[in-house]
């Protein structure tokens, strides 16, 4: 396999986002594809996907999610709610200056890419998923005691101060063994990529502003009522088949909702499905993306 490191060439480049300083890296000339990263990482998250999508004439812009690493982060819960990230990428986009993108998200990323693709439908190309379910799908399942078990850490993420401390614990020990033994494939988070997360989760305010997605779930009803609606771009679901945190019967939205979707699904691949298994992931994308031409 390819070192990525060796491939990865980006520029780091900051938008104002309407007082709102967003950081992201980009690399590449071509039709504009947007990486959102997953909770507790960053733009690096993508550094398998970033030179392989470049080199195949996409323009890649990752950012920073509102209060990951070098973003800004906003005080409070309700700054974290999904639809105002969500609005985040639409002026993103706006502000490389292009009409419509392709958006890749994972975990939370992937959430936000829901969301975004529920809300703003005219900026959306394709849309791919990875290892994230469609809210209704997960609403649904956590009404069951079999998810449930495996969402336990999304109801400890309520409680105020407590799960920072604990995360934060020992240099951060509960982060780096998360990064060391989540991804399966041996050597997926060298040590000094772990050295990276934890550097920008160490940012200040970063942790917290993490653990706020999750505490901002239970207060959707409060921002901005139900609003699901139907993706009619074409979507692709990636879905690692050894996820610890979600069911296999999560990986297939409801057509009902996704008519246009396929999915794939990756044997010996963990929630962390591109970095476990990431020429599977990146030759999933290509062959997603360049059929047509996107303009």
């Amino acid at each position: 396999m390819t070192d990525p490191d060796s491939l990865l060439e980006v520029t780091d480049r900051y938008a104002d986002l309407d007082g709102l300083r967003l950081h992201y890296v980009e690399a590449g000339t071509g039709p504009l594809v947007v990486l959102l990263h997953g909770f507790p990482e960053f733009w690096f998250s993508w550094r398998h996907q970033i030179p392989v999508l470049a080199a195949s004439g996409f323009r890649v812009v990752a950012p920073d999610m509102r209060g990951y690493n070098l973003s800004a982060k906003p005080r409070g819960i309700p700054a974290y709610a999904a639809h105002l990230v969500a609005r985040d990428i639409e002026r993103l986009i706006a502000a490389c200056g292009v009409e419509r993108a392709v958006i890749v998200g994972h975990d939370w990323g992937g959430a936000i890419a829901w969301n975004f693709a529920m809300h703003y439908p005219d900026k959306l190309e394709r849309l791919v998923i990875i290892n994230a379910p469609h809210p209704v799908r997960f609403i649904r399942a956590l009404r069951t005691w079999r998810q449930l078990r495996k969402s336990w850490y999304i109801f400890f993420f309520q409680i105020p101060w407590l799960p920072e401390a604990l995360i934060r614990a020992g240099s951060f020990a509960v982060l780096r063994r998360m990064l060391q033994t989540g991804p399966i494939r041996p050597g997926a988070n060298t040590s000094a990529d772990i050295e990276r997360y934890v550097e920008a989760a160490a940012q200040p305010g970063a942790l917290t502003a993490a653990v706020n997605y999750y505490r901002a779930l239970f207060r959707r009803s409060r921002v901005r009522g139900p609003a699901v609606k139907i993706v009619e771009a074409p979507v692709l679901v990636i879905w690692g088949e050894k996820d610890r945190y979600l069911g296999l019967e999560l990986a297939q939205p409801d057509r009902k909702w996704v008519p246009k979707v396929s999915l794939e699904m990756v044997a010996n691949a963990s929630h962390w499905v591109h970095l476990d298994q990431p020429e599977r992931v990146n030759n999933l994308l290509l062959e997603f993306l360049l059929p047509r031409q996107i303009t």
